[in-house]
C-alpha cells in the first residue's frame, strides 16, 4: 500500500486502540488525511499518533486523544459544537464531519489562519473560525450543544460553562498544565455535573481573561 492509504488507517488502529469504537468517530479519523493539517516539515510523523509543534510554544493534540474526547461528548450529528483551541484545524475538522457545525476560536492568527487555509482544502464548510480569547468562548454565536476545549485550567471557565445548553456535554482537561484530568460534564439545570474522567493527558495552559494569564 502506498503511504497515502497507509496513514489514515494508521491513526484509526491507534484510535481505536485508545478504547474509541464510534464507527462514525473512526470513519472521520478514516476521511481526515492529518498531513493536511500538521506544518511541511512534520508531513513524515502525520501517520504517527504523537502531538506535533506547531509555533508559539503550542503542540497539536495526540490523534487518539482528540478522538477520546470527541467521543465524551456524545455527539449525534446535530449538534452546534464550540471548541476552544484551534490548532491548525485536525480536531476541527473531525468535529465538522460529526456535528451540524462548529464554532471554533484561536488565539494566535497565524495558526488560525493556516487552519482556515487547512479546512478550506478539504472542502469543509461548516466550520466558523474566530481570532481571540477562548476563555470567553464565543458568546455571539451561543448556546452550544456540545463544548471542548484544548487547554488545562484547574475549572471550566464560567463563561462556557454559561455558554453551553441544558443536556449539553463539555470536555476539558482540568488542572494547572502538565497532567490533567481529561473529564466529561453534562450540563444539568442546576450548572455542570461531572461525568466521566476519560483519560489522564498533558495539556498546555488555557491563556485569557477567563483562565492563566497571557
Amino acid at each position: 500500500m502506498t503511504e497515502a492509504t497507509d496513514a489514515p488507517e494508521d491513526l484509526v488502529r491507534a484510535v481505536h486502540a485508545a478504547g474509541v469504537s464510534d464507527e462514525r468517530l473512526l470513519q472521520a479519523v478514516r476521511a481526515t488525511p492529518r498531513a493536511a493539517f500538521v506544518p511541511p516539515d512534520h508531513r513524515a510523523h502525520a501517520c504517527h499518533d504523537v502531538p506535533l509543534p506547531i509555533g508559539h510554544g503550542q503542540v497539536t493534540t495526540q490523534p487518539s486523544l482528540s478522538a477520546m474526547m470527541i467521543a465524551g461528548l456524545d455527539l449525534s450529528g446535530n449538534e452546534h459544537v464550540l471548541e476552544i483551541g484551534t490548532g491548525l484545524g485536525f480536531q476541527t475538522a473531525l468535529l465538522a464531519r460529526l456535528a451540524a457545525d462548529v464554532v471554533t476560536i484561536e488565539m494566535w492568527p497565524d495558526i488560525a489562519h493556516q487552519a482556515l487555509c487547512n479546512l478550506a482544502g478539504q472542502g469543509l464548510r461548516n466550520v466558523d473560525l474566530r481570532v481571540g480569547d477562548g476563555s470567553g468562548g464565543v458568546p455571539d454565536r451561543a448556546p452550544y450543544d456540545a463544548v471542548i476545549v484544548s487547554a488545562a485550567f484547574p475549572e471550566v471557565p464560567a463563561p462556557l460553562a454559561g455558554q453551553l445548553c441544558s443536556g449539553g456535554r463539555l470536555v476539558q482537561p482540568i488542572g494547572p498544565g502538565g497532567q490533567e484530568q481529561v473529564v466529561s460534564f453534562l450540563r444539568t439545570p442546576t450548572g455542570l455535573e461531572r461525568s466521566r474522567m476519560l483519560t489522564l493527558a498533558y495539556f498546555v495552559r488555557l491563556r485569557g481573561r477567563y483562565g492563566f494569564p497571557s
